[in-house]
């Protein structure tokens, strides 16, 4: 009898429902909130709102689209953090009663955790294509930047972290600063594609040790744009794509100087992956490509429908522990940080 997963995603802003049959994905689904963007940025109380009104019909239409009916499904996986309480709660909440309701075992799934996990979603019973242990992940999304050393499916280790923004973060908050329309990572993206990445210089933090800083580089940027806008209001605008291009670079050779310095440290190494949402960046995953080749490393990149929240990555790693009989009980209750 096939082990079937219900992953359910509520961290943010997207509600997400999933199932995953002994480790394939069968189905994903992700609501969005298209109410934020005229607020540039998520609003909380809107959001747990949001989820409120989607979570049934997203695992309704995750089961369905399996080919599956709720007395199919084997556990329920769900996100306890870390993430926006009142959007965590409408996910446990659920994840709780579906539980109850089926007589049927949960799961707890930090968040994090979860995007490390994505990279073992198999696409099909044949599918091999998944990093061996032990393995670097650099992981980075809106709220996190992290390098961890995995060692297992449920074995990791962090060994660098930001010690404020994320790199997420820096995009989005640069992009705010230039008036783009949230979320303004992609756009940054699309519009660094036309530009000069090395048109504008901007600062790089020195950090010891393997961690991360963003917030140097948010000033600079933000000093850069007050104090040329004086002379030419219409700054922005004239240079928007060599801004784009030029900042994207080098938020990416921040990430990967660090990468760099744990590879010529770990000399063990032979596979790196990336994961969250800002994997998603097409430079980002070239550089990645490219430094892979240089260093003769293999080099593991998610789907793009992977990389974002979503609930696929919650019910693989859901299913890795339940094969240890890793339950939560009842009285579990989210966590907004983790």
């Amino acid at each position: 009898m096939s082990i079937n997963i219900l992953g359910i995603e509520s961290s943010c802003d997207d509600t997400s429902a999933a199932v995953i049959s002994d480790g394939v994905i069968k189905s994903n689904i992700i609501a969005n909130q298209d109410v934020h963007k005229q607020y540039g940025g998520v609003v909380p109380e809107l959001a747990s709102r949001a989820h409120q009104q989607n979570i049934i019909p997203v695992v309704d239409t995750a089961i369905k689209q399996a080919g599956l009916t709720p007395d199919d499904i084997t556990a329920v996986a769900f996100t306890r953090g870390p993430g926006l309480l009142g959007s965590l709660l409408v996910g446990s909440s659920f994840a709780k009663g579906f539980s109850l309701a089926q007589k049927i075992p949960m799961v707890e799934v930090n968040h994090l955790h979860g995007h490390v996990m994505a990279h073992f979603i198999k696409e099909n019973t044949d599918d091999i294509n998944q990093p061996e242990f032990p393995f670097l992940c650099l992981l980075v999304s809106g709220g996190n930047s992290q390098l961890i050393m995995v060692k297992d499916y449920l074995e990791t280790e962090i060994i660098g972290s930001t010690i404020d923004d994320a790199a997420g973060e820096a995009f989005d908050k640069c992009a705010k600063i230039m008036s783009l329309p949230y979320p303004g990572g992609p756009l940054i993206d699309k519009l660094a594609k036309e530009g000069n990445p090395d048109k504008f210089k901007f600062s790089k933090p020195r950090i010891d040790d393997y961690n991360y800083s963003f917030s140097g580089l948010k000033t600079s940027f933000l000093y850069h744009i007050r104090d040329n806008i004086k002379t030419n209001p219409d700054y922005i605008e004239e240079n928007k794509a060599d801004l784009c291009a030029s900042l994207q670079k080098t938020i990416i050779d921040i990430l990967m100087d660090k990468l760099d310095k744990v590879i010529k440290d770990n000399k063990n190494i032979k596979e790196i992956a990336v994961a969250g949402g800002v994997s998603a960046n097409s430079g980002l995953r070239q550089a990645l490509i490219d430094y892979g080749n240089k260093k003769n490393l293999k080099v593991y990149i998610p789907k793009f429908e992977y990389t974002t929240d979503n609930a696929a990555m919650i019910a693989i790693t859901g299913y890795y522990k339940y094969m240890k009989g890793e339950f939560a009980s009842q009285d579990i209750v989210p966590k907004a940080r983790l």
